[in-house]
């Protein structure tokens, strides 16, 4: 697997390699905190957000991660972030991850065409066999969100990780495997052209 930075182009968003650049159009929307409800870490200032884009730009480097800016086609302005992470070339095997959107943009066609931007990337061009999710067992949008685009559930490790508020966090992981994928893929088109 031969994992470069790329531009991912869809009807209503655009995935770009994440840079320094995107800065403040995501701290517009990075600021409100319900977006950081359940993730590990949250972002409540200038200072975060730049710790935030560091930490992925240095996985980025180590070749751990391929974080992307989350660009609306209409506007060209970037409303979030998302990332392949926990990559595994040995077993063709990403993590997508650490997604976040802005509120307006939420429960529209730019998360869904995100994942399937991601996931078709994954599969088709990255030979991927496998793409994980997981999600805290708490978060409820997320979950229905992971089985609406076609995610199996496979299991929930409990006390998984600490989250930076000190609650230890149970994650729920799903996946999409090859075989999965042209049913999935149908899925998110169908979806997508509504």
């Amino acid at each position: 697997m031969e994992i470069q930075p790329v531009t991912l182009e869809g009807r209503h968003v655009r995935l770009e390699p994440l840079t320094q650049s995107h800065f403040d159009a995501l701290l517009e929307v990075a600021l409100d905190p319900e977006l950081w409800q359940w993730t590990l870490g949250t972002i409540g200032s200038r200072e975060d957000l730049q710790r935030y884009l560091d930490t992925a730009l240095g996985l980025e480097r180590e070749g751990h991660a391929l974080p992307f800016a989350i660009v609306t086609r209409h506007s060209g302005r970037a409303v979030g972030s998302t990332r392949f992470g926990s990559i595994d070339r040995t077993n063709c095997r990403v993590e997508i991850g650490w997604t976040w959107v802005g509120r307006a943009w939420q429960r529209t066609a730019v998360n869904t065409e995100t994942k399937f931007l991601l996931l078709r990337h994954a599969f088709e061009t990255l030979g991927c066999v496998r793409v994980e999710f997981k999600t805290d067992v708490l978060n409820e949008q997320s979950r229905t969100a992971l089985v609406r685009i076609g995610a199996k559930e496979e299991g929930t490790l409990r006390r998984h990780i600490r989250t930076e508020s000190g609650r230890w966090r149970d994650s729920v992981y799903y996946a999409i495997v090859d075989d999965d994928w042209p049913a999935v893929k149908r899925r998110l088109q169908a979806k997508l052209t509504q």
